[in-house]
């Protein structure tokens, strides 16, 4: 079969119970074998699975390993063609995979794809992971078609255009196999949270394509696993996308933008503080002083990217600050920063 749909799933029984029907119902057996990859789960997820959804095929990995190396080590047992990457908590709707799957077969320059992301909660409005596609600014902030840092646009059809991207959301994505084992897949240390941006910026950058298509569509629920004000969860978005920048970012730019960045974590320290959120301070200085460890251990690794990559950065990489204008000059939507 050309295509894999693979769930990786932790404690996740009462959300396969909500959203399993759906992926079922739109996923053609004949266009795509589901699989759950459980991530050592200690709730009846399996047991669940094998008596209501025999037809279901299971991965039991040992225990939880994260979102990437979990990915990771269930993808290396595969041969399709292209797998999803689908979270637990995702709607899926008519036409979501064979539209993708076959703008992927007419395109094959492209090798990774999301649809568009609409909330769960809010079907009118993108949601917070991913939205229309994401891109990410001269500093590493990472935005979308549809959302700029927290604030998320009411979909009015404005991103309906297929569109390329410099990384598309591991809550839905579709990813050819081969591109994906070649690359080396999702950065096992970073355990989770932006191992996809990490992944896609690496692919964008040796010349591959990457993109988002409007007219796929998926709702996602997002936030089900960590809350969105959890110390763990702000020491790994630091943390990982220092690495990530690390990882990717041409020479040239290199000295710049990490001074720059020493500055704007602290002010984002300093800001979770006065807020009464002392835990999340307490974790951006974490992440710093483990990427700080860390970077000896990615510099053979930082060395092969750039001897892979194209000269330069991205173009889907704004010039301009996203910080800047969001909180200086208020701008709030996609569009008004990216022109």
């Amino acid at each position: 079969m050309k295509t894999a749909v693979v769930i990786l799933n932790w404690n996740g029984k009462s959300l396969m119970q909500q959203f399993l029907p759906s992926l079922i119902e739109y996923t053609p057996p004949y266009e795509a074998e589901i699989i759950v990859a459980d991530n050592g789960s200690t709730d009846d997820s399996v047991s669940f699975l094998k008596e209501h959804y025999p037809e279901i095929k299971i991965i039991a990995l040992e225990e939880n390993l994260g979102f990437a190396e979990g990915y990771n080590r269930a993808l290396a047992l595969l041969d399709h063609q292209y797998v999803v990457l689908l979270n637990s908590d995702v709607e899926v709707t008519p036409g979501w995979l064979t539209t993708a799957i076959d703008y992927m077969d007419r395109n094959p320059e492209v090798v990774a794809l999301q649809p568009k992301i609409l909330s769960y909660r809010d079907k009118t409005s993108f949601e917070y992971a991913g939205a229309c596609g994401g891109y990410m600014d001269m500093y590493g902030y990472p935005y979308c078609r549809g959302r700029v840092l927290n604030v998320t646009e009411k979909d009015r059809h404005q991103y309906d255009t297929v569109a390329d991207v410099l990384w598309a959301t591991g809550a839905c994505l579709f990813v050819n196999l081969d591109v994906y084992k070649e690359s080396g897949g999702l950065d096992a240390y970073f355990f989770a949270h932006q191992e996809e941006i990490d992944l896609c910026w690496r692919l964008v950058s040796r010349g591959m394509k990457i993109v988002c298509l409007p007219s796929s569509v998926v709702y996602h629920v997002g936030g089900a696993t960590l809350a969105m004000e959890s110390p763990r969860k702000t020491f790994l978005n630091f943390r990982n996308n220092l690495l990530t920048i690390y990882k990717n970012i041409p020479e040239k730019y290199f000295r710049k933008i990490f001074i720059i960045r020493f500055f704007l974590d602290y002010t984002a320290a300093i800001q979770f503080l006065l807020k009464g959120y002392p835990a999340n301070a307490y974790a951006v200085l974490k992440a710093r002083r483990d990427f700080g460890r860390q970077k000896k251990n990615y510099a053979s690794i930082r060395k092969e990217n750039m001897a892979l990559s194209l000269p330069g950065l991205p173009v889907m990489m704004n010039r301009k600050s996203l910080i800047v204008a969001f909180y200086l000059k208020k701008k709030r939507t996609f569009n008004e920063f990216d022109n």
